[in-house]
């Protein structure tokens, strides 16, 4: 793996027109966050985001890491729409957060993100199917479409034969493949995945971060916020935070 890096120097090539040519080529980031803090009040105010700049685009795979108390689970509300900077700009596609009332941060989390946690958060009287298909209930889709998509889902994480079982019935990695399933259901901007590992085995969870790999493949923006290292070299890009700040930000070597 290797940090990226950009230098800027004062060659008359590096005219302000190409500066502007390079950025309208470059996809529009789906995540955008600039000199972003957060503070929680004490005595003194606990800092757990400390001027975080960071840039995700449209297809990316992330996976954004770091020890305990370096800032991955204010970070990770911030780009789920759970909660606003202190100060700074965070865009999630497209909104400032620090302008959206609760109302309208609800309708953003339920419209353009999908979320994947450690435990799968199923009903249990419910099938495959309908548990993908619920998804897309509080956006107003017509019930047959709601489950031609949510069957389209669950063959996107090769789970098309178990569509009528029920939670029970299916094993831990069957079930997390489901809530996957329910994540993309509806089109994402981003699909956000805390620790979606584990709650699962060495070889179980390797088969889920292959599904985020060829669904990454297939033009799937992911975030997958974990503290394990093996985890995190699964995805292309690696973001390291300590101390509420980004401390190093690499890209994998194509191969």
């Amino acid at each position: 793996m290797r940090v990226e890096t950009t230098e800027t120097t004062g060659t008359p090539e590096a005219s302000p027109q190409r500066g502007r040519d390079d950025d309208a080529r470059r996809p529009a980031p789906v995540l955008q966050m600039r000199d972003a803090v957060k503070e929680y009040p004490g005595a003194p105010p606990v800092r757990a985001l400390d001027g975080v700049d960071l840039d995700v685009v449209s297809g990316e795979m992330v996976a954004i890491v770091g020890p305990s108390g370096s800032g991955k689970s204010t970070l990770l509300h911030m780009i789920g729409a759970l909660d606003r900077p202190t100060t700074g700009v965070v865009r999630v596609a497209g909104a400032d957060l620090s302008r959206l009332n609760d109302r309208q941060l609800s309708a953003l989390r339920a419209r353009r993100l999908g979320f994947v946690f450690q435990r799968f958060h199923l009903l249990s009287g419910l099938s495959a199917l309908d548990n993908v298909a619920a998804g897309l209930v509080y956006r107003g889709v017509p019930g047959s479409e709601r489950r031609d998509r949510a069957a389209n889902a669950l063959a996107r994480v090769g789970l098309a034969k178990r569509a009528t079982h029920r939670p029970t019935e299916l094993s831990g990695g069957e079930q997390q493949r489901v809530a996957i399933a329910r994540a993309i259901v509806g089109g994402p901007a981003i699909v956000l995945a805390d620790e979606p590992t584990g709650n699962l085995d060495t070889s179980t969870g390797r088969e889920i971060l292959d599904v985020f790999g060829a669904l990454h493949d297939t033009g799937t923006t992911i975030v997958l916020i974990t503290h394990d290292l093996t985890v995190a070299a699964h995805a292309p890009r690696v973001v390291a935070l300590r101390d509420g700040r980004v401390d190093a930000d690499t890209h994998r070597e194509a191969a």
